[in-house]
């Protein structure tokens, strides 16, 4: 009898301490609060603080600006900086050219991350199977990614503006005016050029999230008939799901914060303001016009957009 309790004293560890109070030993309250291995705590606190500093210490100030009647001042100086409430969001919201920013930015989402996920996905799948030059392809495809927007922004000019080789090659179909003056136009542009420019990056995802999908199931899909095209709908595509609701994420991510394509290649948001983005709006309003308590009510609500778009996606593409 008296081992059955020794043994079930064992298995119960240290849950009280050592004067039979019932209270968790001292050793037992630390492991409680810093997990069992404490050197994960200490390996992960530099990129805390990084992220501490650079993400939540921004965002927590620029919502602290969006409700002040902020303004930049000398170093130093003293001012006054009133609670004005919602009045920056009012003035956001009734403002023409932040509503058809934000109007720019659902027009680049719809075709830029349908584009991009799609695209990135079959040229992973046809990476998948090269067996010659295959890593002269990935880098291939990888390189414009890590390329500076800036040179293959002329490069992009060069191919489209009036006298381009695009418009060249179109002759009479080229549109009038031309793409990157077009008003109809210059997004879309600015849409392919993206999704363009960083498709290596989300190809490398797909792969390696096909290097997990088992062979057995193409095998068993070949066997029962399955064509090629049956074979990637009902094996490849559910298999990388995951991996397609991390594209499409990043990708609604990275165009909401689409700031340099259109400043280089429409001029700053041109032709009337129909290619401006809402960080381009930002920077406008915010560095030219000394209006950062704006600008700050811009980036809140741009944050929210973002958040609840990538909820919508993650809940739609990660469901059963």
């Amino acid at each position: 009898m008296a081992a059955a309790h020794a043994a079930a004293a064992a298995e119960a560890g240290p849950v009280a301490g050592g004067d039979g109070t019932g209270r968790r030993a001292p050793r037992g309250r630390v492991a409680a609060v810093l997990g069992r291995h404490p050197v994960g705590l200490l390996l992960a606190a530099p990129y805390a603080v990084f992220v501490a500093a650079v993400f939540a210490y921004p965002l927590g100030f620029a919502v602290w600006m969006s409700f002040h009647d902020y303004f930049f001042a000398a170093p130093g100086a003293v001012v006054d900086r009133p609670f004005v409430g919602l009045d920056n969001y009012r003035a956001v919201l009734t403002d023409p050219q932040v509503r058809q920013a934000f109007g720019n930015i659902g027009v680049f989402l719809v075709i830029n991350v349908p584009l991009t996920a799609g695209l990135a996905l079959l040229l992973a799948v046809a990476l998948n199977r090269v067996v010659r030059a295959r890593t002269f392809l990935r880098v291939a495809f990888y390189v414009p990614y890590v390329t500076a927007s800036v040179a293959v922004v002329g490069v992009w000019l060069f191919l489209f503006n009036s006298g381009g080789l695009v418009n060249r090659v179109l002759g009479p179909l080229a549109p009038d005016p031309s793409w990157l003056v077009n008003e109809g136009l210059a997004m879309p542009v600015i849409a392919v050029f993206v999704a363009w420019k960083q498709l290596g990056f989300f190809i490398l995802l797909y792969l390696a999230a096909l290097q997990n999908v088992p062979k057995e199931l193409y095998e068993s899909a070949a066997v029962d008939g399955a064509s090629a095209w049956a074979r990637f709908r009902s094996v490849t595509v559910p298999a990388v799901r995951p991996a397609t609701a991390l594209v499409v994420i990043l990708a609604t991510i990275t165009g909401a914060n689409l700031f340099t394509e259109p400043y280089l290649l429409t001029g700053g948001g041109g032709p009337n303001g129909s290619s401006a983005s809402p960080v381009l709006v930002m920077y406008q309003r915010g560095i030219q016009q000394g209006q950062p308590d704006v600008a700050a009510a811009i980036g809140v609500l741009l944050v929210i957009g973002v958040l609840v778009v990538s909820a919508i996606n993650r809940r739609l593409l990660e469901r059963d």
